[in-house]
């Protein structure tokens, strides 16, 4: 097989900030595969997912293939695996038709994307696919960009974390030097907000969701009151500065 399968990040939803070479992936690309999420029978919801309505800005439906993916299965490894599986094998047919297959991916592809399950499973079921990635902008840059809050200067330390791993993961991170981000919290959302009490970092700390969007929240994390927060919503607690400019270098 000679095609090519290619990740590309398409961003935290916003459709202006898909880099200029993903908009080009996409469009030079035969078909473009989109993540939907799976029902309870293993069929696509109908719900149309973030990655496809930004796709959408930039190819016409007709290109755009659905792939379900039991995105939201956390419990049921059986299912979840079942679904990667059922997933690659549909690209695997793609890619014997085309010979320039995109998926695209909200965020980065290498960073907590589901296309690296997907590049995984087809390369164990043709290996030597080749397998190109388009790097995209990620939520905590966007988050960032709309808050104001810094990520690093000089020598800072930035800690990604999913709190899917557990707050346990998050304090310790917490009671480091550097600036913490924590991914998909919205559902631990009290957990979170009792770290950052516990740690000294509630302060500072914004939160954000839907960026972007026509529902996009952006807040303060002392405004968090343990009320469950959209799956995809991104933390920013920055590092302890002096307010010296240069401080840290």
């Amino acid at each position: 097989m000679s095609s090519t399968l290619i990740g590309v990040g398409v961003g935290p939803g916003d459709p202006e900030l898909v880099t200029v070479k993903g908009v080009n992936a996409l469009r030079a690309a035969d078909v473009v595969v989109v993540p939907v999420m799976a029902a309870a029978d293993g069929t696509a919801t109908g719900e149309r997912g973030r990655a496809e309505a930004t796709v959408l800005h930039y190819v016409p439906g007709e290109k755009v293939v659905r792939v379900v993916f039991a995105l939201n299965e956390r419990t049921d490894r059986g299912r979840r695996e079942a679904a990667w599986d059922a997933a690659g094998e549909r690209v695997v047919q793609l890619l014997a038709q085309y010979d320039r297959v995109a998926f695209a991916t909200i965020g980065d592809p290498n960073v907590y994307s589901t296309f690296t399950y997907l590049a995984h499973t087809v390369g164990e079921l043709v290996p030597g696919t080749v397998v190109e990635t388009v790097p995209g902008i990620t939520a905590m840059q966007d988050l960032a960009a709309r808050s104001g809050a810094v990520l690093t200067e000089g020598t800072e330390p930035l800690t990604l974390v999913p709190v899917t791993a557990g707050s346990a993961v998050l304090k310790d991170a917490l009671a480091g030097p550097g600036t913490v981000v924590a991914y998909k919290f919205g559902r631990q959302a009290a957990e979170v907000a009792e770290a950052l009490r516990e740690t000294g970092r509630l302060e500072d700390a914004v939160w954000g969701s839907a960026l972007g969007l026509s529902e996009e929240s952006i807040r303060p994390a002392a405004e968090l009151d343990g009320e469950p927060l959209p799956y995809l919503s991104t933390l920013i607690a920055p590092a302890r500065r002096d307010g010296v400019r240069g401080g840290k270098l």
